[in-house]
C-alpha cells in the first residue's frame, strides 16, 4: 500500500489537535508546505515535540494506517536518542519504485533496520539490552527517504523537525537476515550507489555509534508513550551515510555488510 492508495480522512481525526499538529496535518492533506513557524508554535523541549508526534500518530491513521515502524537515532555516541513512529503506508518491502507525488524531497540515507519478532509491552521494569536483542527476529539493509512538511529540509529549529515525524518520508526495507548477532554495526561496510555515478563506501558511519543501544532506549521510550514495540515492528537506526538529497528519477541501491541489498527508484 502506498500514499496514493490511502484515502484521505473524512472523519474528525483533526479535532482537538494542537496548532502545530493541525498545520502539519493540513500539509499532509494537500495544503501548501510551511515556509516558517511562529515562535509560539516551535516546541521548546523534546516532550513537547513528542506530544505533537503522538497527536499526528493518531490523526494519520485513517490516511496512512497503523504505526508499524520507528526511526531512532542520536547525534553522537553518548548523545540523547530521538525517535519518531512510522506508519504502515510509508514502509515498502523489497526493491521499490516509489509512487509518484508521494514525496516532495528525496533525502537518501542507508541504514540498518531491525524487525521485532516478539512484543515488548509496557511494564514497571525497564527493558534490558539482552531482552530487547532477544526480541529481534531479523536485520535488514534499509533506505530511508527524508522529506518534510516544511518548505525546505533543515529550515526550522531541530524540535520542529522532530515534531514533524523526524522528517520521515518513506522507508524501503531489504530482505532480512536471521543470523544477525554476528554483525557488528560499527565495523561493517556500508555501500550506497546512486544512478548519477556517486558511490559512498565506508566502515560504520552512524553518528550514534552502535545502534543496538538505540533499540534499548526506544523499547522503553515507545512503551512510555503508549506505542510499544510489537512483533512485526521494523526499527531503522539512523543514517550510516549522512543525508544525500537527490533529484527525481534517481535510483539508489544500498547494502550493509552481508545483508541483502535493496534498491529504490524515485519517481
Amino acid at each position: 500500500m502506498s500514499y496514493l492508495d490511502c484515502p484521505n480522512s473524512t472523519g474528525d481525526a483533526s479535532a482537538g489537535l494542537s496548532p502545530l499538529a493541525d498545520r502539519l496535518l493540513a500539509v499532509r492533506r494537500g495544503a501548501v508546505p510551511l515556509a516558517t513557524l511562529e515562535a509560539r508554535l516551535v516546541p521548546q523541549h523534546e516532550d513537547a515535540a513528542y506530544g505533537v508526534q503522538n497527536e499526528m500518530a493518531h490523526a494519520l491513521r485513517p490516511m496512512l494506517g497503523e504505526v508499524t515502524g520507528w526511526k531512532v537515532g542520536a547525534p553522537s555516541h553518548e548523545g540523547l536518542p530521538f525517535a519518531a513512529p512510522l506508519h504502515e503506508a510509508t514502509l515498502f518491502w523489497g526493491d521499490t519504485r516509489l509512487p509518484g507525488n508521494s514525496l516532495r524531497h528525496y533525502g537518501v540515507e542507508a541504514e540498518i533496520a531491525y524487525l521485532f519478532a516478539r512484543d515488548l509491552l509496557p511494564r514497571e521494569r525497564a527493558w534490558s539490552l539482552d531482552e530487547v536483542l532477544d526480541a529481534v527476529g531479523s536485520v535488514h539493509t534499509a533506505i530511508e527517504i527524508i522529506d518534510t512538511r516544511f518548505e525546505r529540509p533543515n529550515s526550522q529549529p531541530r524540535l520542529a523537525h522532530l515534531a514533524d515525524q523526524g522528517s520521515h518520508g518513506a522507508l524501503v526495507i531489504g530482505e532480512g537476515q536471521t543470523a544477525w548477532r554476528r554483525l557488528s554495526p560499527v565495523s561493517e561496510t556500508v555501500h550506497l550507489v546512486l544512478s548519477d555515478g556517486r558511490v559512498i563506501e565506508h566502515i560504520g558511519g552512524n553518528s550514534a555509534g552502535d545502534p543496538r543501544r538505540l533499540l534499548v532506549w526506544l523499547a522503553n521510550h515507545a512503551s512510555a508513550r503508549g506505542l510499544p514495540l510489537k512483533a512485526g515492528t521494523i526499527v531503522t537506526t539512523g543514517s550510516m551515510t549522512d543525508t544525500i538529497f537527490v533529484p527525481p528519477g534517481t535510483t539508489a541501491t544500498a547494502q550493509i555488510a552481508s545483508l541483502a541489498p535493496v534498491t529504490v527508484i524515485l519517481p
